[in-house]
């Protein structure tokens, strides 16, 4: 029995521009799901008000992983393609890139004006999506696209169940026929390879081919830990490397600060021990202080005791100088009369020696 050959379509990064270059709306869509659309006569969907008619379509364009029936006239041979979510989310983002929202074609032939991509989305949760508000309960991965139509022979078309749905347009090559061209990795070759198994698409396989596979499933699984590791490593790896970094010019710091800080206690010290001699020399001066205005208090208070005694006493002298010198005269005077010499010296020097203190 004769297996039907599966192929993976790529887009080929010299054929970007190229990758889809229109929208057709289509009879019979290649994958198999008919668009919705809805206007006044509300056809297949619920609105709460619809005033005019909207002209809007709802489709999916590509679905990843679902398997196209092609037929090879070469050959004369059928066979399958499919794309990866990869392929399929690079698609539809070339195909805003490069313009070409505007770009539709009749049955794949005639380019028809009129027909707007109006919005494009990847479906990131199948259940949650609005696509499934529209009916639609498709995997994730898948190109939705919203087509807004104001040619009149296309809607009518549309309405009357004539067109169902969406083709692609675009350039696209095998994957493994651009593997071999391009020298592919050991790991490109085997998530390409397993991805097929995977999805059934290769199923004739010895025992021993079938263990191989095994093994190549494992060896992708633990080469994509390993690279999902590496960001952590190299993460890690390169903190420890500025840390280290830090540590050398921070233990530099720290050498410079110890000196500063030394130097800073050690002047401290010094500040401490000229405070403390200050502080006793200060205690000294005001103890000495102290005791000299003592000493001058109990002068003042003995000139002002002596003063007083010595008023006194001068009241005394003078009045004794009166009498001394009065008799003094006397005494020469009668000495004269009688003729005789009377020593008198020692009085006259006691005399003037008051006279002096007075």
């Amino acid at each position: 029995m004769t297996e039907t050959k599966i192929v993976e379509l790529i887009i080929q990064d010299e054929n970007q521009e190229l990758a889809i270059d229109a929208i057709s709306l289509v009879t019979s869509p290649a994958i198999e799901s008919e668009f919705v659309f809805f206007g006044k006569e509300k056809n297949n969907l619920t609105f709460a008000k619809v005033d005019e008619e909207k002209r809007i379509l709802i489709s999916p364009a590509l679905i990843p992983e679902k398997t196209i029936l092609r037929h090879d006239p070469n050959t004369s041979s059928d066979y399958f393609v499919f794309f990866s979510k990869a392929t399929v989310k690079k698609a539809s983002e070339l195909y805003l890139k490069h313009n070409n929202h505007h770009k539709a074609t009749y049955q794949h032939q005639d380019r028809v004006s009129g027909v707007l991509t109006v919005e494009s989305w990847i479906i990131e949760d199948s259940k949650l999506d609005k696509s499934t508000l529209y009916g639609f309960s498709l995997p994730v991965g898948t190109w939705m696209v919203s087509l807004k139509i104001d040619n009149d022979d296309i809607w009518s078309k549309i309405k009357d169940g004539e067109l169902k749905g969406l083709s692609i347009e675009g350039y696209f090559t095998n994957k493994f026929e651009q593997m071999q061209k391009t020298k592919p990795t050991t790991k490109e070759i085997l998530i390409a390879f397993n991805e097929l198994v995977r999805e059934g698409k290769i199923t004739t396989m010895s025992k021993s081919k079938r263990f191989e596979l095994g093994l190549t499933d494992d060896v992708e699984k633990l080469t994509k830990q390993a690279q999902d590791l590496i960001p952590d490593l190299t993460r890690d790896i390169d903190a420890i490397k500025v840390s280290e970094k830090n540590i050398v010019a921070g233990s530099k710091l720290l050498d410079k600060r110890k000196v500063i800080l030394e130097k800073a206690d050690k002047k401290e010290r010094e500040l401490f021990r000229a405070l403390e001699s200050a502080q006793d020399s200060l205690a000294t001066a005001d103890r000495e202080f102290k005791s000299t205005k003592g000493s001058l208090e109990t002068d003042e208070k003995s000139i002002e005791f002596y003063n007083k005694r010595l008023d006194k006493t001068k009241g005394q002298a003078a009045k004794t100088r009166i009498s001394l010198e009065k008799k003094l005269a006397e005494l020469e005077k009668a000495a004269k009369d009688l003729g005789v010499k009377i020593p008198t010296g020692d009085a006259s020097k006691i005399l003037n020696k008051l006279i002096s203190l007075l």
